[in-house]
């Protein structure tokens, strides 16, 4: 099995009240309502979000190259962040790193951004890397699928996912869809590394000492088994619009009737895969896609009270990281410390439409 050592969760340098964001939406889009504003942003359920720029800062971005030289900047900075804070958690240096994934859907960078982190960070030269662009929200999850299925086959191996989403750089200020207002209501910027070890991989930490993994307290979980679904003929339910002025946000309202309508067959068929039904998983870490989205999930899922609670922490505190946000909540709920032995389920949603599924267990 594999074992996560370690989640290090980053953010970006500027909190702001979600009323501040407001202001700076309504300032940017000609001629925008604010009540539809405020009942738009009051409705998301946020409190507070970071931004990778002061507010004031984002009407002097002229178009596409301009917001993209600012991704690609701090993506650097946050991601070698991000990943120092993961390796130092799990008790390893950079040089023990075999494989490196990272996955945004917020920027582009040839080279990627993991590219850049091996000087940065000293990986060494022969350190495989797999950028992924594209799998939005749900990145961070197949992420942590895919540096699985990497260690079943090199056991002996450590590999490490690291998330960069900076969200508010892809705000079209000429958007007056609703999908653009929506998306100016739930979405921050923020950052998360994962360092994951095969099962033969040797424990860095004494025997004697405290637990490894994820702060050298409470050990993170294992990962036993990860499914991706994706529904055919959805392509138009999430994603970008390329646009001269850069990513234009396509989220269609139908979201959360995909999510009643597919998701509890399909965690159903993945568990039963498994021999395991909903009610032997004891935690739930689910991306925070949204109020309409976690009650969707919530309802077709049947889930007790509470069961999400940890997400719905993470939407208020922060909003929705884009594939951080998975990798956030882990790490909560990891802080909360679940019981040796419980179950959990980690799930995002992104485009294509696609669901990622992770089990794991404490």
């Amino acid at each position: 099995m594999t074992r996560i050592a370690a989640v290090h969760k980053v953010l970006a340098p500027y909190r702001h009240p979600q009323r501040a964001v407001t202001d700076m939406v309504e300032a940017s889009v000609p001629g925008e309502n604010r009540a539809l504003l405020d009942r738009l942003h009051a409705s998301a359920r946020v409190r507070s979000r970071c931004t990778v720029l002061p507010l004031d800062a984002y009407q002097q971005l002229s178009g596409f190259g301009a917001a993209n030289d600012a991704y690609v900047a701090a993506a650097e900075k946050m991601a070698a962040q991000a990943l120092d804070g993961a390796l130092e958690s799990a008790g390893l240096p950079p040089d023990a790193v075999d494989l490196l994934v990272f996955v945004s859907t917020t920027g582009v960078a040839a080279p990627s951004i993991d590219a850049r982190l091996a000087g940065a960070l000293g990986l060494r030269t022969d350190v495989t890397r797999l950028p992924l662009f594209g799998l939005g929200c749900a990145a961070g999850a197949a992420g942590i699928g895919r540096l699985h299925d990497y260690l079943r086959g090199q056991p002996g191996h450590t590999a490490a996912l690291v998330s960069v989403e900076l969200c508010s750089l892809t705000f079209q200020r000429d958007d007056t869809s609703m999908a653009n207002l929506v998306g100016s209501a739930l979405f921050g910027d923020g950052a998360a590394a994962l360092v994951a070890r095969g099962q033969e991989a040797p424990d860095p930490w004494p025997a004697t000492g405290a637990a490894s993994g994820t702060g050298r307290g409470t050990p993170g979980p294992t990962v036993v088994a990860s499914r991706s679904r994706f529904y055919p003929d959805t392509e138009r339910a999430m994603g970008w619009d390329v646009k001269d002025s850069g990513f234009r946000i396509v989220l269609d309202p139908g979201i959360p009737d995909i999510v009643r309508t597919h998701l509890a067959a399909d965690i159903d068929a993945f568990l039963a895969g498994e021999g395991l039904t909903r009610g032997d998983i004891g935690t739930w870490v689910c991306h925070p896609g949204g109020p309409k989205v976690l009650e969707a999930i919530t309802s077709t899922l049947e889930l007790p009270d509470g069961a999400l609670d940890v997400t719905w922490d993470s939407l208020a505190e922060v909003g929705n990281l884009s594939s951080a946000s998975v990798l956030h909540v882990l790490e909560d709920t990891r802080r909360r410390g679940p019981r040796p032995g419980t179950l959990g389920l980690l799930l995002a949603l992104g485009p294509g439409f696609c669901a990622e599924l992770v089990l794991l267990r404490w």
